[in-house]
Order: structure tokens, then C-alpha cells, then sequence
């Protein structure tokens, strides 16, 4: 679950970023677009301002969930098991994660997918229940235990249960908004230091991009938060599925395998069920596997 969520605030932050870009072009060519929040008096209409950041804010937050499994296929290298035609360990893998989905209640069944990786994890990505993903990595099939693939399977379907992007999309529509409304009303205080006029708009467009994106950065500790949060909620929906003690070996499989974790793509370390701790623990978006399995074990 881990890669998920930083993929899921790149891709928000460059989405923002290139509407902010095509607008304000739009609004130099002379093209009336309301991405300043300004009246003909120079004055900020906070209303329409604050309209038009939810839109781009939402707008951008739906339109990055839309993409998220296609994106998470493609850098991930997914091969999508097709259930008619597969066979073996990969017919077994397919069974047992729609077992699990039978067992949440749920209607349809995602996709199943494994990546070649020596890395032990896994991660469920898609825009609903309807259009989800749960990919394991081959190196956490080969190293892990019948029980504890169990757990780590559960953990992913308890995901996509819980509508966790849904959520997450919605909470990253909110922030969004608020990254679009403040850069632009710092960045309009910003210009108004410069005298001259030409000066003054290439500020106050730069002003705007510099400030999405240091408000972005904040955001994303809101998001992070959230996600840890997350995770304590899926390692107990794990634990609903396959049994408590199954869950706790998915964990502590994980911790004993955690420097078999590939770190090189950044951009999707919140998708996984296992990312390797920082310093920064506000920008992390999984909490520490000790503290997983000891509130597992209080449950």
C-alpha cells in the first residue's frame, strides 16, 4: 500500500501544476479564466477563487485516482493473471484473493497480478471495487509461507473493501483546494511588491507554482498521516479475513524480510503493505512494523 498514496500526491502535484500552467497562458493570451481570483479592481473574489480551487482541487484528486492502476501497472510491471487460463501457483494466487473478496462482501473481483520482483511486498490500487488491482511481488511468493501470503493478501483485499482510494481521494480533493486557494492569495500579496507591470504577472505566475508546491508538501503530511492510519485499519480487516494469527505472520515475515523492500521508485512506495521506516516518520506513509504487530496483538 505504501507506493500508492506518494504515487497518488506526484501525480496530484503535476496535475496542479499543468492546469496552473495552461491557465494562466490562457489568461495571457487574454482568454477570461478566474485561476487569479481577481475583480477588475485588482481585489481577490474569494468566492470565485475558492469555486474554482475545488474544482481543479477535486478535478485533479479524481482524475489522479482514474489513472492509478493503469500508472501502478506500468511502472510496476504487472502481469495481469487472466483466472480462465492460468494454472498452478498463479490459478492458486487468483482463488485465494477472490476467496477473500467473498469473504469481505464484495460484489466484484479486482484484478490479481504478480510483478517480478526480488522484493518482498504487495499493494491493491484502482479507482473502485470495481476496477481495483491486488499485485504481489514474485519474490514475497517464493520467500513467504502459505499463512503469511495469507495475511498479506488479506491485508490488500481489506483495502479495496474499505474504499481506502475513495476515501483518500476525497481527503486529497480538500487539501488540493486549499494548496490551490492559499498559493494563489500569497502569491497575489507577493505581487503586489512589484512596481513593474510585466515584472509583476511573470511574479506572480511563478509565485503560484512555487507556493502549490510547497503547500503540496505540506498537505502531503495530512495525507500521511491518514495513510498510517490506514494501515492499522487494514492489518485489523486483515486480520477479520484470514484470522488474527495469519495477519501477525504476514507481519512478521515482512519485518524479518524488511531489507528486501525496493526503494528506487519513490513515487510508489505508499501502495505497498511494507515500506522501509524513515527519520522523517511525518512524511511516512506506513507506521513502524513493531507497532503494526503490537496493536494487532491487543485487538
Amino acid at each position: 500500500m505504501g507506493k500508492r498514496i506518494l504515487l497518488f500526491i506526484i501525480t496530484n502535484v503535476l496535475i496542479l501544476t499543468m492546469i496552473t500552467i495552461v491557465f494562466s497562458i490562457l489568461g495571457m493570451f487574454g482568454i477570461d479564466m478566474p485561476s487569479m481570483g481577481a475583480t477588475a479592481a485588482g481585489n481577490i473574489d474569494y468566492v470565485a477563487l475558492l469555486i474554482f480551487s475545488a474544482v481543479i482541487g477535486f478535478g485533479g484528486a479524481f482524475i489522479s485516482l482514474g489513472i492509478s492502476r493503469i500508472i501502478a501497472k506500468k511502472m510496476m510491471g504487472v502481469k495481469v493473471i487472466d483466472p480462465g487460463a492460468s494454472t498452478g501457483t498463479e490459478r492458486e494466487l487468483v482463488e485465494r484473493v477472490h476467496r477473500l473478496c467473498r469473504s469481505a462482501g464484495m460484489m466484484h473481483m479486482p484484478e490479481v497480478g504478480i510483478y517480478n520482483s526480488k522484493e518482498v511486498n504487495a499493494f491493491a490500487t484502482g479507482p473502485s471495487k470495481k476496477r481495483s488491482l491486488v499485485a504481489v511481488s514474485s519474490g514475497l511468493l517464493h520467500s513467504m509461507d502459505d499463512d503469511a501470503v495469507e495475511g498479506v493478501l488479506a491485508h490488500e483485499v481489506a483495502h479495496v473493501a474499505n474504499g481506502d482510494m475513495i476515501t483518500m481521494t476525497l481527503l486529497q480533493g480538500i487539501i488540493n483546494t486549499f494548496v490551490v486557494f492559499l498559493s494563489r492569495i500569497v502569491a497575489s500579496i507577493v505581487s503586489r511588491f512589484v512596481q513593474n507591470d510585466g515584472m509583476r504577472m511573470l511574479v506572480h505566475f511563478a509565485a503560484i507554482i512555487v507556493f502549490q508546491i510547497i503547500f503540496s508538501i505540506l498537505g502531503s503530511l495530512v495525507v500521511n498521516a491518514y495513510s498510517r492510519y490506514r494501515e492499522f485499519h487494514a492489518d485489523k480487516g486483515g486480520a477479520d479475513l484470514a484470522g488474527k494469527d495469519k495477519m501477525k505472520r504476514a507481519l512478521q515475515s515482512l519485518q524479518a524480510r524488511s531489507n528486501m523492500v525496493d526503494d528506487s521508485q519513490t513515487s510508489l512506495q505508499t501502495l505497498k503493505i511494507n515500506n522501509k521506516s524513515t527519520m522523517m516518520s511525518l512524511f511516512s506513509s506506513h507506521p513502524p512494523l513493531d507497532e503494526r504487530i503490537r496493536r494487532l496483538e491487543e485487538k
